[in-house]
Protein backbone atom coordinates (compact mmCIF):
# COMPACT_ATOMS: atom_id res chain seq x y z
CA UNK A 1 0.00 0.00 0.00
CA UNK A 2 1.23 3.51 -0.83
CA UNK A 3 -0.29 6.97 -0.35
CA UNK A 4 -1.21 9.03 -3.41
CA UNK A 5 -1.01 12.83 -3.70
CA UNK A 6 -4.32 13.27 -1.87
CA UNK A 7 -3.32 11.00 1.02
CA UNK A 8 -5.42 7.99 -0.02
CA UNK A 9 -3.91 4.52 0.08
CA UNK A 10 -3.54 2.85 -3.32
CA UNK A 11 -2.87 -0.84 -3.99
CA UNK A 12 0.44 -1.46 -5.72
CA UNK A 13 0.64 -4.40 -8.16
CA UNK A 14 2.78 -7.28 -6.92
CA UNK A 15 4.84 -9.34 -9.36
CA UNK A 16 7.49 -8.86 -12.01
CA UNK A 17 5.86 -7.19 -15.01
CA UNK A 18 6.62 -8.42 -18.50
CA UNK A 19 5.40 -6.64 -21.63
CA UNK A 20 5.13 -8.51 -24.94
CA UNK A 21 6.95 -6.53 -27.70
CA UNK A 22 4.54 -7.75 -30.37
CA UNK A 23 1.08 -7.69 -28.76
CA UNK A 24 1.78 -5.35 -25.86
CA UNK A 25 0.16 -7.90 -23.55
CA UNK A 26 1.07 -7.65 -19.86
CA UNK A 27 2.02 -10.71 -17.84
CA UNK A 28 3.30 -11.05 -14.30
CA UNK A 29 5.92 -13.42 -12.89
CA UNK A 30 5.98 -14.39 -9.20
CA UNK A 31 9.00 -13.18 -7.26
CA UNK A 32 9.77 -16.23 -5.15
CA UNK A 33 12.79 -18.29 -4.21
CA UNK A 34 13.94 -20.61 -7.00
CA UNK A 35 13.68 -23.61 -4.69
CA UNK A 36 9.89 -23.11 -4.54
CA UNK A 37 9.39 -23.03 -8.30
CA UNK A 38 8.36 -26.16 -10.24
CA UNK A 39 10.94 -27.37 -12.76
CA UNK A 40 10.72 -29.62 -15.79
CA UNK A 41 11.38 -33.30 -15.03
CA UNK A 42 10.73 -32.73 -11.29
CA UNK A 43 9.16 -35.91 -9.86
CA UNK A 44 6.61 -36.66 -7.13
CA UNK A 45 5.49 -39.89 -5.52
CA UNK A 46 1.76 -39.06 -5.66
CA UNK A 47 -0.63 -36.60 -7.27
CA UNK A 48 -1.38 -35.14 -3.86
CA UNK A 49 2.33 -34.47 -3.21
CA UNK A 50 2.54 -32.64 -6.52
CA UNK A 51 -0.47 -30.49 -5.69
CA UNK A 52 0.85 -29.66 -2.23
CA UNK A 53 4.12 -28.50 -3.81
CA UNK A 54 2.31 -26.31 -6.36
CA UNK A 55 0.02 -24.98 -3.64
CA UNK A 56 3.03 -24.00 -1.51
CA UNK A 57 4.51 -22.23 -4.53
CA UNK A 58 1.20 -20.43 -5.09
CA UNK A 59 0.95 -19.27 -1.48
CA UNK A 60 4.48 -17.87 -1.59
CA UNK A 61 3.69 -16.13 -4.90
CA UNK A 62 0.37 -14.59 -3.88
CA UNK A 63 -2.22 -16.55 -5.83
CA UNK A 64 -4.48 -19.56 -5.23
CA UNK A 65 -4.02 -22.89 -6.97
CA UNK A 66 -6.72 -25.42 -7.74
CA UNK A 67 -6.96 -28.85 -9.31
CA UNK A 68 -8.15 -29.02 -12.92
CA UNK A 69 -8.71 -31.72 -15.52
CA UNK A 70 -7.06 -35.14 -15.56
CA UNK A 71 -6.67 -38.19 -17.76
CA UNK A 72 -7.46 -41.55 -16.17
CA UNK A 73 -6.96 -45.05 -17.56
CA UNK A 74 -8.32 -48.12 -15.78
CA UNK A 75 -8.73 -46.15 -12.57
CA UNK A 76 -5.13 -44.81 -12.63
CA UNK A 77 -4.45 -41.09 -13.09
CA UNK A 78 -2.11 -40.78 -16.05
CA UNK A 79 -1.89 -36.98 -16.15
CA UNK A 80 -3.17 -34.10 -14.02
CA UNK A 81 -3.36 -30.30 -14.39
CA UNK A 82 -2.97 -27.79 -11.57
CA UNK A 83 -3.99 -24.25 -12.49
CA UNK A 84 -4.36 -20.75 -11.13
CA UNK A 85 -7.76 -20.05 -9.55
CA UNK A 86 -8.27 -17.33 -12.18
CA UNK A 87 -7.95 -19.85 -15.02
CA UNK A 88 -10.82 -19.94 -17.51
CA UNK A 89 -13.83 -17.69 -17.73
CA UNK A 90 -17.24 -17.76 -16.14
CA UNK A 91 -20.19 -16.06 -17.85
CA UNK A 92 -21.92 -13.35 -15.87
CA UNK A 93 -25.41 -14.62 -15.05
CA UNK A 94 -28.15 -12.22 -16.08
CA UNK A 95 -30.95 -11.60 -13.63
CA UNK A 96 -34.45 -10.43 -14.54
CA UNK A 97 -35.33 -8.09 -11.67
CA UNK A 98 -38.86 -7.64 -13.03
CA UNK A 99 -39.78 -11.16 -11.85
CA UNK A 100 -41.37 -11.33 -8.44
CA UNK A 101 -39.84 -13.41 -5.67
CA UNK A 102 -42.15 -15.96 -4.10
CA UNK A 103 -43.19 -14.61 -0.72
CA UNK A 104 -45.96 -17.12 -0.01
CA UNK A 105 -44.12 -18.13 3.17
CA UNK A 106 -44.93 -15.05 5.21
CA UNK A 107 -42.73 -16.15 8.09
CA UNK A 108 -39.54 -16.05 6.02
CA UNK A 109 -37.47 -13.02 5.18
CA UNK A 110 -37.41 -11.72 1.61
CA UNK A 111 -34.22 -12.96 0.00
CA UNK A 112 -32.09 -10.51 -1.97
CA UNK A 113 -30.15 -11.60 -5.04
CA UNK A 114 -26.46 -10.75 -5.08
CA UNK A 115 -24.80 -10.27 -8.44
CA UNK A 116 -21.23 -11.33 -7.69
CA UNK A 117 -18.82 -10.91 -10.63
CA UNK A 118 -16.47 -13.75 -11.55
CA UNK A 119 -12.83 -13.53 -10.42
CA UNK A 120 -11.62 -15.55 -13.42
CA UNK A 121 -9.49 -13.76 -15.96
CA UNK A 122 -8.52 -16.60 -18.31
CA UNK A 123 -5.10 -16.96 -16.70
CA UNK A 124 -2.86 -19.53 -18.47
CA UNK A 125 -0.49 -20.27 -15.58
CA UNK A 126 -0.41 -24.00 -14.81
CA UNK A 127 1.60 -27.10 -14.03
CA UNK A 128 1.00 -30.52 -15.62
CA UNK A 129 2.27 -33.84 -14.34
CA UNK A 130 2.20 -37.25 -16.01
CA UNK A 131 2.79 -40.79 -14.78
CA UNK A 132 6.12 -42.28 -15.82
CA UNK A 133 7.06 -45.99 -16.18
CA UNK A 134 8.85 -45.68 -12.84
CA UNK A 135 5.42 -45.02 -11.20
CA UNK A 136 6.51 -41.49 -10.34
CA UNK A 137 4.72 -38.35 -11.53
CA UNK A 138 6.93 -35.99 -13.53
CA UNK A 139 6.37 -32.31 -14.36
CA UNK A 140 5.75 -32.31 -18.10
CA UNK A 141 4.69 -28.69 -18.51
CA UNK A 142 5.00 -25.52 -16.43
CA UNK A 143 3.70 -22.07 -17.42
CA UNK A 144 4.90 -19.45 -14.98
CA UNK A 145 3.38 -16.22 -16.35
CA UNK A 146 0.02 -14.92 -15.10
CA UNK A 147 -2.22 -12.31 -16.72
CA UNK A 148 -2.89 -10.63 -13.37
CA UNK A 149 -0.80 -9.31 -10.52
CA UNK A 150 -0.56 -11.07 -7.17
CA UNK A 151 -1.81 -10.49 -3.65
CA UNK A 152 0.55 -8.48 -1.43
CA UNK A 153 2.31 -10.35 1.35
CA UNK A 154 0.41 -8.57 4.15
CA UNK A 155 -2.91 -9.70 2.62
CA UNK A 156 -2.04 -13.28 1.71
CA UNK A 157 -3.66 -14.63 4.85
CA UNK A 158 -6.99 -13.75 3.18
CA UNK A 159 -6.42 -16.09 0.24
CA UNK A 160 -8.78 -19.11 0.36
CA UNK A 161 -5.85 -21.54 0.37
CA UNK A 162 -4.36 -19.81 3.42
CA UNK A 163 -7.64 -19.70 5.34
CA UNK A 164 -9.23 -22.42 7.38
CA UNK A 165 -10.58 -23.05 10.85
CA UNK A 166 -8.75 -25.59 12.94
CA UNK A 167 -10.43 -28.03 15.30
CA UNK A 168 -9.95 -25.86 18.39
CA UNK A 169 -11.53 -22.86 16.68
CA UNK A 170 -14.52 -24.92 15.58
CA UNK A 171 -14.97 -26.23 19.12
CA UNK A 172 -14.73 -22.67 20.48
CA UNK A 173 -17.42 -21.38 18.10
CA UNK A 174 -19.69 -24.24 19.10
CA UNK A 175 -19.09 -23.71 22.82
CA UNK A 176 -19.56 -19.93 22.61
CA UNK A 177 -22.83 -20.36 20.72
CA UNK A 178 -24.18 -22.18 23.78
CA UNK A 179 -23.54 -18.92 25.68
CA UNK A 180 -25.47 -16.97 23.03
CA UNK A 181 -22.25 -15.59 21.53
CA UNK A 182 -22.45 -15.50 17.74
CA UNK A 183 -19.70 -16.31 15.22
CA UNK A 184 -18.72 -12.66 14.65
CA UNK A 185 -18.16 -12.04 18.36
CA UNK A 186 -16.33 -15.38 18.56
CA UNK A 187 -14.02 -14.20 15.78
CA UNK A 188 -13.36 -10.91 17.59
CA UNK A 189 -12.51 -12.80 20.78
CA UNK A 190 -10.01 -14.99 18.91
CA UNK A 191 -8.56 -12.00 17.08
CA UNK A 192 -7.74 -10.49 20.49
CA UNK A 193 -6.37 -13.75 21.86
CA UNK A 194 -4.24 -14.48 18.76
CA UNK A 195 -2.96 -10.91 18.46
CA UNK A 196 -4.44 -9.77 15.13
CA UNK A 197 -6.64 -10.59 12.15
CA UNK A 198 -3.84 -12.25 10.22
CA UNK A 199 -2.97 -14.54 13.14
CA UNK A 200 -6.42 -16.16 13.35
CA UNK A 201 -6.04 -18.01 10.05
CA UNK A 202 -9.65 -17.39 9.04
CA UNK A 203 -12.06 -14.51 8.42
CA UNK A 204 -15.37 -13.49 9.92
CA UNK A 205 -17.14 -15.02 6.94
CA UNK A 206 -15.36 -18.33 7.55
CA UNK A 207 -16.68 -18.32 11.12
CA UNK A 208 -20.19 -17.42 9.97
CA UNK A 209 -20.15 -20.07 7.25
CA UNK A 210 -19.00 -22.72 9.72
CA UNK A 211 -21.84 -21.84 12.12
CA UNK A 212 -24.31 -21.87 9.21
CA UNK A 213 -23.14 -25.32 8.08
CA UNK A 214 -23.22 -26.60 11.67
CA UNK A 215 -26.79 -25.37 12.14
CA UNK A 216 -27.78 -26.89 8.82
CA UNK A 217 -26.35 -30.27 9.89
CA UNK A 218 -27.92 -30.13 13.34
CA UNK A 219 -31.32 -29.14 11.95
CA UNK A 220 -31.66 -32.60 10.39
CA UNK A 221 -31.00 -34.44 13.65
CA UNK A 222 -31.80 -31.90 16.39
CA UNK A 223 -34.98 -33.66 17.57
CA UNK A 224 -33.13 -36.98 17.89
CA UNK A 225 -30.24 -35.27 19.67
CA UNK A 226 -32.57 -33.61 22.16
CA UNK A 227 -34.52 -36.82 22.85
CA UNK A 228 -31.32 -38.83 23.35
CA UNK A 229 -29.90 -36.19 25.69
CA UNK A 230 -33.05 -36.13 27.83
CA UNK A 231 -33.24 -39.95 27.85
CA UNK A 232 -29.67 -40.10 29.18
CA UNK A 233 -30.65 -37.66 31.92
CA UNK A 234 -33.65 -39.82 32.76
CA UNK A 235 -31.42 -42.90 32.93
CA UNK A 236 -28.81 -41.41 35.25
CA UNK A 237 -30.97 -38.94 37.25
CA UNK A 238 -33.69 -40.81 39.19
CA UNK A 239 -35.80 -37.67 39.80
CA UNK A 240 -35.73 -36.49 36.19
CA UNK A 241 -38.89 -37.11 34.15
CA UNK A 242 -39.39 -36.88 30.39
CA UNK A 243 -41.92 -38.26 27.94
CA UNK A 244 -42.46 -37.71 24.24
CA UNK A 245 -44.78 -38.76 21.41
CA UNK A 246 -44.31 -38.96 17.66
CA UNK A 247 -46.66 -39.33 14.73
CA UNK A 248 -46.80 -42.26 12.32
CA UNK A 249 -43.90 -40.78 10.34
CA UNK A 250 -41.65 -40.50 13.40
CA UNK A 251 -42.00 -36.71 13.59
CA UNK A 252 -41.96 -35.28 17.11
CA UNK A 253 -45.45 -34.20 18.22
CA UNK A 254 -44.90 -33.50 21.89
CA UNK A 255 -42.16 -33.46 24.51
CA UNK A 256 -42.41 -32.94 28.28
CA UNK A 257 -39.66 -32.75 30.89
CA UNK A 258 -39.28 -31.83 34.56
CA UNK A 259 -36.14 -31.99 36.67
CA UNK A 260 -35.59 -32.40 40.40
CA UNK A 261 -35.83 -28.64 41.07
CA UNK A 262 -39.19 -28.48 39.29
CA UNK A 263 -40.51 -31.35 41.39
CA UNK A 264 -39.26 -29.71 44.57
CA UNK A 265 -40.98 -26.46 43.56
CA UNK A 266 -44.22 -28.33 42.86
CA UNK A 267 -44.19 -30.02 46.25
CA UNK A 268 -44.01 -26.61 47.95
CA UNK A 269 -45.71 -24.21 45.53
CA UNK A 270 -47.91 -26.53 43.47
CA UNK A 271 -51.31 -25.53 44.86
CA UNK A 272 -51.97 -23.22 41.91
CA UNK A 273 -50.39 -23.87 38.51
CA UNK A 274 -50.40 -21.71 35.41
CA UNK A 275 -50.53 -23.60 32.13
CA UNK A 276 -49.76 -21.27 29.22
CA UNK A 277 -49.68 -22.35 25.58
CA UNK A 278 -49.90 -18.92 23.98
CA UNK A 279 -46.24 -18.58 23.03
CA UNK A 280 -45.67 -17.96 19.34
CA UNK A 281 -44.70 -20.95 17.24
CA UNK A 282 -41.02 -21.28 16.30
CA UNK A 283 -39.42 -22.31 13.01
CA UNK A 284 -40.38 -25.93 13.74
CA UNK A 285 -44.04 -24.90 13.97
CA UNK A 286 -44.12 -25.99 17.61
CA UNK A 287 -44.99 -24.14 20.79
CA UNK A 288 -43.23 -23.90 24.12
CA UNK A 289 -45.58 -24.62 27.04
CA UNK A 290 -44.33 -23.78 30.56
CA UNK A 291 -46.00 -24.87 33.80
CA UNK A 292 -45.52 -22.06 36.32
CA UNK A 293 -46.22 -21.48 40.00
CA UNK A 294 -45.71 -18.64 42.50
CA UNK A 295 -43.34 -18.83 45.47
CA UNK A 296 -43.57 -17.09 48.85
CA UNK A 297 -42.02 -13.94 47.40
CA UNK A 298 -44.57 -13.71 44.54
CA UNK A 299 -41.95 -14.75 42.00
CA UNK A 300 -42.48 -17.23 39.19
CA UNK A 301 -41.08 -20.73 39.65
CA UNK A 302 -40.90 -23.33 36.88
CA UNK A 303 -42.77 -26.56 37.51
CA UNK A 304 -42.08 -28.23 34.18
CA UNK A 305 -42.07 -27.48 30.46
CA UNK A 306 -43.21 -28.97 27.19
CA UNK A 307 -43.08 -28.52 23.43
CA UNK A 308 -46.20 -29.43 21.47
CA UNK A 309 -46.97 -29.50 17.77
CA UNK A 310 -50.70 -28.74 17.91
CA UNK A 311 -53.40 -27.48 20.28
CA UNK A 312 -55.86 -30.34 20.13
CA UNK A 313 -57.65 -31.83 23.14
CA UNK A 314 -55.84 -35.10 22.47
CA UNK A 315 -52.41 -33.46 22.74
CA UNK A 316 -53.37 -31.54 25.87
CA UNK A 317 -54.76 -34.72 27.47
CA UNK A 318 -51.48 -36.53 26.78
CA UNK A 319 -49.55 -33.62 28.30
CA UNK A 320 -51.68 -33.46 31.45
CA UNK A 321 -51.42 -37.22 31.89
CA UNK A 322 -47.60 -37.22 31.73
CA UNK A 323 -47.56 -34.24 34.11
CA UNK A 324 -49.57 -36.28 36.64
CA UNK A 325 -47.24 -39.27 36.16
CA UNK A 326 -44.19 -37.09 36.80
CA UNK A 327 -45.53 -35.33 39.92
CA UNK A 328 -47.86 -37.99 41.30
CA UNK A 329 -50.93 -35.72 41.44
CA UNK A 330 -52.75 -32.92 39.67
CA UNK A 331 -52.68 -29.39 41.15
CA UNK A 332 -55.78 -28.27 43.09
CA UNK A 333 -56.15 -25.18 40.86
CA UNK A 334 -55.10 -24.77 37.23
CA UNK A 335 -55.10 -21.36 35.47
CA UNK A 336 -55.27 -21.25 31.65
CA UNK A 337 -56.57 -19.11 28.81
CA UNK A 338 -59.96 -19.68 27.13
CA UNK A 339 -58.78 -22.40 24.73
CA UNK A 340 -61.74 -24.83 24.39
CA UNK A 341 -59.43 -27.79 23.64
CA UNK A 342 -57.53 -27.09 26.84
CA UNK A 343 -60.79 -26.81 28.79
CA UNK A 344 -61.98 -30.21 27.52
CA UNK A 345 -58.63 -31.87 28.29
CA UNK A 346 -58.67 -30.57 31.88
CA UNK A 347 -62.25 -31.78 32.41
CA UNK A 348 -61.38 -35.25 31.08
CA UNK A 349 -57.93 -35.64 32.62
CA UNK A 350 -57.92 -33.55 35.82
CA UNK A 351 -61.59 -33.57 36.92
CA UNK A 352 -60.56 -33.01 40.53
CA UNK A 353 -58.77 -29.72 39.69
CA UNK A 354 -60.60 -26.40 39.76
CA UNK A 355 -60.18 -24.68 36.40
CA UNK A 356 -59.74 -20.91 36.45
CA UNK A 357 -59.33 -18.62 33.43
CA UNK A 358 -56.52 -16.13 33.04
CA UNK A 359 -57.85 -12.64 33.78
CA UNK A 360 -55.15 -10.96 31.72
CA UNK A 361 -56.08 -12.78 28.50
CA UNK A 362 -59.72 -11.79 28.91
CA UNK A 363 -59.09 -8.14 29.81
CA UNK A 364 -56.48 -7.81 27.07
CA UNK A 365 -59.30 -8.23 24.53
CA UNK A 366 -61.36 -5.41 26.04
CA UNK A 367 -60.30 -2.60 23.70
CA UNK A 368 -60.63 -4.77 20.60
CA UNK A 369 -64.07 -6.08 21.56
CA UNK A 370 -65.66 -2.94 23.05
CA UNK A 371 -63.83 -0.28 21.07
CA UNK A 372 -60.79 1.90 21.64
CA UNK A 373 -62.85 5.10 21.88
CA UNK A 374 -64.89 3.81 24.83
CA UNK A 375 -61.82 2.44 26.62
CA UNK A 376 -59.51 5.39 26.02
CA UNK A 377 -61.84 8.41 26.09
CA UNK A 378 -63.98 7.49 29.07
CA UNK A 379 -63.54 6.01 32.53
CA UNK A 380 -65.17 2.74 31.42
CA UNK A 381 -61.98 0.69 31.57
CA UNK A 382 -60.92 2.22 34.88
CA UNK A 383 -64.26 1.43 36.52
CA UNK A 384 -64.37 -2.09 35.12
CA UNK A 385 -60.82 -2.88 36.25
CA UNK A 386 -61.70 -1.65 39.74
CA UNK A 387 -64.23 -4.48 40.18
CA UNK A 388 -62.34 -7.13 38.18
CA UNK A 389 -58.79 -6.91 39.55
CA UNK A 390 -59.75 -7.29 43.21
CA UNK A 391 -60.84 -9.99 45.64
CA UNK A 392 -62.05 -7.52 48.28
CA UNK A 393 -65.68 -7.43 47.07
CA UNK A 394 -68.37 -10.12 47.30
CA UNK A 395 -70.23 -11.54 44.28
CA UNK A 396 -73.39 -9.49 44.90
CA UNK A 397 -71.37 -6.27 44.96
CA UNK A 398 -69.59 -7.25 41.73
CA UNK A 399 -72.86 -8.00 39.94
CA UNK A 400 -74.48 -4.73 40.96
CA UNK A 401 -71.43 -2.70 39.96
CA UNK A 402 -71.18 -4.56 36.64
CA UNK A 403 -74.85 -3.81 35.87
CA UNK A 404 -74.36 -0.12 36.70
CA UNK A 405 -71.33 0.16 34.40
CA UNK A 406 -73.11 -1.60 31.55
CA UNK A 407 -76.12 0.73 31.91
CA UNK A 408 -73.98 3.87 32.12
CA UNK A 409 -72.21 3.06 28.84
CA UNK A 410 -75.20 1.46 27.06
CA UNK A 411 -73.45 -1.93 26.81
CA UNK A 412 -76.12 -4.12 28.35
CA UNK A 413 -76.68 -6.02 25.09
CA UNK A 414 -73.01 -6.29 24.11
CA UNK A 415 -72.51 -9.92 23.03
CA UNK A 416 -68.89 -10.38 24.14
CA UNK A 417 -69.40 -8.68 27.51
CA UNK A 418 -72.44 -10.87 28.11
CA UNK A 419 -70.44 -14.01 27.25
CA UNK A 420 -67.65 -13.29 29.74
CA UNK A 421 -70.20 -12.25 32.38
CA UNK A 422 -71.90 -15.62 32.10
CA UNK A 423 -68.61 -17.39 32.98
CA UNK A 424 -67.69 -14.84 35.68
CA UNK A 425 -67.30 -17.53 38.34
CA UNK A 426 -64.26 -18.92 36.43
CA UNK A 427 -62.21 -15.72 36.25
CA UNK A 428 -63.53 -13.02 38.62
CA UNK A 429 -61.72 -13.20 42.01
CA UNK A 430 -64.91 -12.18 43.85
CA UNK A 431 -66.27 -15.68 43.15
CA UNK A 432 -63.35 -17.60 44.64
CA UNK A 433 -62.29 -15.34 47.50
CA UNK A 434 -61.96 -18.36 49.80
CA UNK A 435 -59.60 -20.20 47.44
CA UNK A 436 -55.86 -19.84 47.94
CA UNK A 437 -54.67 -18.46 44.57
CA UNK A 438 -51.16 -17.52 45.75
CA UNK A 439 -51.54 -14.27 43.84
CA UNK A 440 -51.68 -16.17 40.52
CA UNK A 441 -54.60 -14.80 38.50
CA UNK A 442 -52.96 -14.73 35.09
CA UNK A 443 -50.76 -17.00 32.98
CA UNK A 444 -48.34 -14.32 31.81
CA UNK A 445 -45.80 -12.15 33.57
CA UNK A 446 -46.18 -8.43 32.90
Amino acid sequence: MENDDQGFQTYQPVGKLQLSPNSGKKTYLPEVDESLKPRDKMTFATVNNAFLFYQKYAMASGFTARKSSQYTHQGVIKSKWFVCSKEGTKPFKTIDTSKKIDTSNHGSKRKSVRRVPSIRTGCKARMCIKLMPSNLYEVSSFIEAHNHFFVAEEDRHLLPSNRGMNYMQEQAVNALSALNIGPVKAFNIMRTLYGGFDKVGATKNDFKNFKRDLNRYISEFDADMMIKRLLRKKEYMPNFSMEYITDENGVLRGLFWADEDAKRNFSVFGDVVSFDATYRRNKYNMMFVPFTGIDNHNRNVTLGAAIIGNETAETYSWLLNVFRQAFGRAPPVIVTDQDPAMKKAIEDTWPESRHRLCMWHIMDKLSAKVGASVCNNTDFKKRLCAIVWTDSIIPDKFESEWATIMNDFNLVDHEWLQSIYQIRDTWIPAYYREEVMSGLMRTVTL
